[in-house]
């Protein structure tokens, strides 16, 4: 067995928002794995400022992964477990090599497209004209889930767009999740947690900064709006590392990136952890082309979790790869008569 890896740089079409500031561009890696005449593919999806395996050497993990493929699986995800986006790649890659397409890695009624996956429709930050253009076409397109991201603008407009919404569905009709990203002082968080919740938010994605635990556990404590930690995770690597941040916090929710947590077992090591303590999920993609949309979807749907996932971002790229994943009526399909793009040519 050999395998091979190349740098990708997907661009954003979306106008405004996200590709309006510092991300025009996203980066990932790709894992080419080959035998017999048979290939494999994996993304290695690193999200640059963000991604725990940000740092130098990830190249060179890459290579050193290439040439020790034929190495036991459980040992090479040892030797990067302080690389969690590459674990997750190779994990796709080799699922991918035993797959008669290359792509059905989790064979299942979903991917005979017989059932879809419930997901949020994402609202990204922006000016308030752009984020309320952006509402408008969420709810039009049938979704009964929104997410918000907020702290860009002012928190005032920011609840000026989530009471319009709310003054026309309730929370029997829409579902209203908001994600700071880290954006509230501490000071100030149990204030706002509070003012939200009187527009009967769902959940709150990250409040504060990742790495104040006494701070967080507090809130967790005292807020009257379920909290999800989503940067909180990262970097946490040994399991018993997590277990002492889930105990040490006890949220409410915890979200789960593959490309960012360890792939497949790191989402279940979260997940198993989460459980035993009566604490929610629901699993997001981080930007990933539709190669890691397509693993991170497949993965999601043999867990029979029925709440809302964060997917569904493939279509933000002028570049991606073509596949068969579609959105709906607030749902991710696989539609059966779709085709994947011939992978050499993407990758060239």
């Amino acid at each position: 067995m050999k395998a091979s890896f190349y740098r990708y740089f997907l661009n954003f079409k979306i106008p405004g928002g996200t590709s309006r500031g510092v991300l025009k561009q996203k980066e990932t890696f790709f894992l080419l794995v080959e035998t017999a005449g048979k290939w494999g593919i994996g993304e290695c999806g690193i999200f640059r400022g963000l991604s725990y395996d940000d740092r130098e050497g990830y190249e060179e993990k890459l290579r050193w992964l290439c040439n020790n493929i034929s190495l036991e699986k459980d040992f090479l995800l040892r030797e990067l477990q302080e690389f969690p986006s590459i674990q997750f790649g190779l994990e796709q890659a080799l699922l991918s090599l035993n797959s008669p397409s290359g792509f059905d890695l989790f064979p299942s009624d979903f991917t005979r497209d017989k059932d879809s996956i419930p997901i949020n429709g994402l609202i990204w930050m922006g000016s308030e004209e752009f984020m309320k253009d952006q509402i408008e076409k969420k709810l039009q397109e049938g979704f009964t889930t929104l997410k918000m991201k907020i702290g860009a603008i002012d928190f005032d407009a920011e609840l000026s767009l989530l009471k319009r919404i709310r003054n026309r569905f309730n929370r029997s009709e829409l579902e209203l999740r908001v994600d700071a990203n880290g954006a509230f002082h501490p000071n100030e968080a149990l204030r706002k947690l509070e003012v939200l919740s009187r527009l009967q938010i769902h959940s709150i994605e990250q409040p504060i900064k990742a790495g104040q635990i006494e701070t967080m556990h507090n809130l967790c404590r005292l807020t009257p709006l379920p909290i999800a930690l989503d940067e909180e995770l990262i970097g946490v690597v040994p399991i018993e590392d997590k277990k002492k941040l889930i105990d040490a916090i006890q949220p409410q929710f915890i979200i789960l990136k593959p490309s960012l947590i360890g792939g497949f077992k790191g989402s279940e090591d979260w997940i198993g952890l989460a459980e035993d303590k009566g604490i929610g999920w629901w699993i997001t993609s981080a930007l990933e082309s539709n190669i890691g949309l397509n693993a991170i979807a497949q993965f999601t749907y043999t867990l029979d979790h029925s709440v809302p996932q964060g997917l569904g971002t493939g279509s933000l790229f002028t570049n991606n790869i073509s596949c068969p994943l579609f959105v709906d009526q607030g749902a991710l399909h696989y539609s059966k008569d779709g085709k994947w793009q011939d992978v050499e040519q993407f990758l060239n």
